[in-house]
């Protein structure tokens, strides 16, 4: 057998391994065949649907001029785009991370654990729904945790389309090196290539990638301490620091599965509403006139609602109005709708087969195609955010805190769905003697925060056991 040719990927590890300089070349064609991907298409396509721009927004109604194919600037052309993807997504993002993720720990009053909830800060609860909205639209997307200026641990969203993961070949798991490119509106598109060490930075100008002259040592390590000179060292994390959050195993969008639907749907109610406004008017069939060829004809009912017929068939005037099939259109339309619900594994609310007040079975029936499609997404999501974790705990030994085990943590999406609070306030109160009181907190659809409300009921019983009169102050029994 013949050698086979080393794609760009593997050149590039090879250049990183041996630490060559001569990887501008490589990077440029990685980049220019990332942006013409199918991939980054479909990513973008994700996001466009998401933004209410769908594929009927640009539709245009041709007719022929002399033969020719042209755009018909006079034709009724609705294009009623519907939000259709967005509803799905945002319905998935709200029912994983409506309520804010909680970090747990293999042990128990683990100690460190508050060292990480600190490093994770409020900003997480922000970002975890926007890391799921983004990987339900493009398939996956990237966070890149860092040390900022100041020392401090953080992190951000690296959108998908701007990264190119680099794998190692054999197994394709491990993260060797990460080249992210994002353009600045001066046409220079900005360059760096991370490896386990360091980053290097490159800008593109005029279609040749150079080093950056904007920073004076280049490359520089992941992260630095001190001012240049006497002091200043530069670290690494040991680890290419960007991390994958993937949408499913195939690592595609939500809108690869029902895009087709959609685009039926909006068809069919843009050419409805064009149909509905083409007949309000009277279309007059005028005898005893004629119009001078086809396309004047054409024109004519288009823009005057009328027909000219010769004078053969004797002169006079008549109105037609074309009906519309409401019945079958609509039939259609509902048809559609439910494909869509089905094939997105979303919850139409409008359904009216659970009555108007369903009891807990029959909500959790309603919702267990969101469900099978949200723990998908959660499985790929825990392995993620378990690297970040990894990162978090590193961080904490660097600055001279215990070093926990990252492994001892995992995340609880609690997951939000419309509920039968009555029912469900029963069972809890039913449940009281078999079920610990925290558990039932957790579980109770009036508690948002189990642990606050724990506190607030042991502040509530210390101040009822304050105003309890004390044996022996005024309740001595009385002598006859």
């Amino acid at each position: 057998m013949y050698p086979s040719t080393p794609t760009h990927t593997e050149e590039l590890l090879e250049i990183i391994k041996e630490n060559k300089q001569e990887k501008t070349t490589i990077i440029k064609e990685l980049i220019d065949e990332h942006k013409k991907s199918k991939e980054v298409q479909k990513m973008s396509e994700g996001v466009r649907y998401y933004f209410n721009e769908s594929d009927i927004t640009n539709r245009k109604i041709y007719t022929y001029v002399n033969d020719q194919k042209v755009a018909d600037e006079d034709a009724t052309n609705n294009k009623l785009p519907a939000s259709w993807h967005k509803r799905l997504v945002d319905q998935k993002v709200s029912y994983l991370a409506g309520k804010p993720a909680t970090l747990t720990s293999k042990i128990e009053d683990d100690p460190h654990q508050e060292d990480i909830e600190e490093q994770l800060g409020d900003e997480f609860e922000d970002t975890l729904p926007e890391l799921i909205k983004h990987a339900s639209n493009k398939g996956k997307e990237w966070l890149h945790p860092y040390i900022n200026e100041d020392g401090e641990f953080d992190y951000i969203i690296v959108p998908a389309q701007e990264g190119i993961p680099i794998y190692e070949q054999s197994k394709k798991k491990e993260l060797e090196a990460f080249i992210r490119y994002y353009e600045l509106k001066d046409d220079v598109t900005k360059i760096e290539l991370w490896d386990s060490e360091q980053v290097t930075f490159y800008e593109e100008i005029d279609g040749e990638v150079v080093n950056d002259a904007d920073y004076d040592i280049n490359p520089q390590g992941h992260f630095q301490y001190g001012n240049e000179g006497k002091g200043f060292k530069q670290y690494g994390w040991e680890r290419v620091p960007f991390i994958e959050f993937k949408n499913n195993e195939e690592a595609v969008n939500d809108l690869t599965f029902y895009k087709q639907l959609i685009d039926a749907w909006e068809l069919l109610a843009s050419d409805t509403m064009n149909t509905i406004l083409d007949v309000q008017s009277l279309i007059l069939v005028l005898r005893g006139y004629e119009g001078t060829d086809l396309e004047q004809f054409i024109t004519d009912l288009k823009r005057y609602k009328t027909i000219l017929l010769s004078d053969e068939q004797g002169a006079g005037a008549e109105a037609l109005q074309a009906d519309i099939p409401t019945d079958a259109t609509n039939s259609q339309s509902e048809r559609l709708i439910e494909q869509i619900y089905q094939a997105g594994q979303g919850v139409n609310f409008n359904t009216d087969k659970f009555g108007q007040s369903p009891s807990g079975v029959a909500l959790q029936f309603l919702y267990t195609a969101l469900d099978m499609k949200c723990q998908v997404l959660e499985r790929k999501f825990q392995k993620a955010l378990k690297q970040f974790i990894w990162f978090i705990c590193e961080y904490l030994d660097m600055v001279g805190k215990p070093k926990p085990d990252y492994k001892n943590y995992s995340f609880v999406f609690n997951k939000t769905m419309v509920t039968n609070e009555t029912e469900q306030i029963a069972n809890v109160n039913s449940s009281k003697g078999i079920v610990s009181d925290e558990r039932l907190r957790e579980v109770h659809p009036l508690v948002d925060d189990a642990q606050l409300e724990t506190e607030r009921m042991e502040k509530q019983m210390d101040e009822y056991s304050k105003n309890l009169p004390k044996v022996g102050e005024g309740n001595e029994p009385r002598e006859d």
